[in-house]
């Protein structure tokens, strides 16, 4: 399936007030309906290579696996989409390139870097996440976030120990309970969505979500959501204004129209060309 005119996509990265390396990565492939962000970390330009390798390996991987796949199939043993388990699969690869590369090479031990990503098809999507890069949806004039942060932070939220207001005045706001390339194996958290023409997902770094409030996310995307290169400049503008302590990265994504899967090869001839 050939998403181009059906999706729209923008990206935008920028290495904030404080940092002075980027070490956030993004990545998409409208073709295949893929977005993917990711958050490095690590000493000595870690974070940098981490997060390159999870974008260009994920994004290799899809690339070669998606289009061979049967519109509307499963994977029978989880009920997943075999959408999902390809993406599943993409991240534990780049996990085990990240996890290799820092073995071999000293100067990279213990880099790591979380993942958040979204696979458009058939009228749904997938979004798979490790960390606590985020991933939200605007629908209907309302914000929620899709994805759960893996953080000491949320795993306290989550036991009671904080209420959500106690924990935007925390210290500990990053410190992730789960990242690529830390360990030899990851957990990968699927979910799958149905989509609607004219949503807006957001992928972003803690370098947004900590900066800009939800509240004033919704709000810049109510506002300027009809034009996403400005979303994304708003956005990345409004982190920068309330300090910019880390690297800043969003990707939007629209579906502009229904994507249902072409059935027979009629159908993908004409979903190719069209």
């Amino acid at each position: 399936m050939n998403l181009k005119g059906k999706l729209e996509v923008v990206g935008l990265t920028d290495t904030g007030r404080v940092r002075t390396q980027n070490e956030d990565s993004i990545g998409d492939n409208v073709e295949i309906g893929a977005i993917v962000l990711a958050d490095g970390m690590g000493g000595y330009k870690g974070g940098e290579v981490a997060s390159a390798i999870a974008i260009n390996t994920i994004m290799d991987e899809l690339s070669q696996t998606i289009g061979k796949l049967t519109p509307g199939d499963s994977d029978p043993e989880t009920g997943y989409a075999n959408e999902s388990i390809a993406v599943r699969d993409a991240i534990i690869k780049a996990n085990d390139t990240i996890y290799q590369t820092a073995q071999s090479q000293p100067q990279y031990q213990g880099m790591g870097t979380t993942i958040v990503m979204g696979i458009f098809y058939d009228n749904r999507m997938t979004i798979a996440h490790v960390g606590d890069s985020r991933m939200y949806r605007f629908r209907h004039d309302n914000l929620e976030q899709i994805t759960s942060d893996h953080s000491l932070l949320q795993e306290l939220v989550d036991r009671g120990f904080y209420t959500e207001d106690e924990a935007k005045q925390s210290l500990n706001k990053n410190l992730v309970t789960r990242a690529l390339g830390i360990e030899p194996t990851v957990a990968v958290d699927l979910k799958e969505d149905m989509t609607l023409p004219g949503d807006i997902y957001l992928l972003c770094s803690d370098g947004l979500s900590d900066m800009v409030e939800d509240e004033d996310i919704y709000l810049t995307i109510k506002s300027f959501g009809a034009n996403l290169e400005e979303t994304a400049k708003q956005l990345v503008d409004q982190a920068n204004s309330n300090g910019g302590k880390d690297n800043i990265s969003v990707i939007l994504a629209k579906p502009l129209k229904d994507f249902p899967a072409r059935k027979n090869w009629y159908d993908k001839v004409v979903d190719w060309f069209f």
